[in-house]
């Protein structure tokens, strides 16, 4: 019940508005995240990294093809996110926080599309990793350790499933900023 209590308390907070001082940049990860994975369409390099020190729910991980520095991270290129949970979360959590958050950038009827791959997610226990890998052409894969869940099709779905870190209203403009290198998206460009 405890950690139900703090993954309601932190989304709250992360739900509260936009902050730019939730998320750290640095010591996320310290050897934690390969600097560099393989996709289907070649290497995607480490971008930057991202933790949630007020509940030190979850660290973050973000990655782009080398040569596509500078580029707006919901483009239509190859992408991944990677998320290691510090804390359990049973499966039934992921739908309605996913919900509430993609609410905030996305009108009903794209929202009612996405919703199939939230009943995808499983329950975590710390240090399990969930990846979203985008190849274009391909689709959107959700892993969990490694084991493939479900492969969505389309640009759309990827741009507004990363959008949610990556967006123009992320669940924090900091962790966008850390997983986008610790520098604002202006002085990226």
């Amino acid at each position: 019940m405890r950690d139900s209590v703090i993954v309601i308390v932190c989304l709250m907070l992360l739900l509260a508005g936009p902050s730019t001082s939730a998320w750290a940049t640095g010591s996320a990860t310290d050897g934690a995240f390969a600097e560099r994975v393989d996709s289907a369409r070649g290497p995607l390099r480490l971008d930057g990294t991202g933790v949630l020190p007020c509940c030190r729910l979850a660290r973050a991980a973000f990655y782009l093809p080398p040569d596509a520095a500078g580029r707006d991270p919901l483009d239509d290129v190859a992408k991944r996110l990677e998320i290691e949970d510090f804390r359990a979360i049973d499966a039934d959590r992921f739908d309605p926080a996913a919900d509430m958050l993609l609410r905030r950038q996305l009108p009903a009827e794209r929202l009612a599309a996405l919703r199939g791959l939230h009943a995808r997610y499983e329950s975590v226990e710390p240090g399990d990793r969930y990846a979203l890998t985008y190849v274009p052409g391909l689709g959107t894969e959700l892993a969990k350790n490694g084991r493939s869940l479900a492969v969505i099709p389309g640009a759309d779905f990827a741009s507004a499933y990363f959008g949610i870190w990556l967006g123009e209203k992320p669940v924090d403009s900091g962790l966008r900023a850390a997983l986008r290198g610790g520098l604002p998206e202006r002085a990226r460009n």
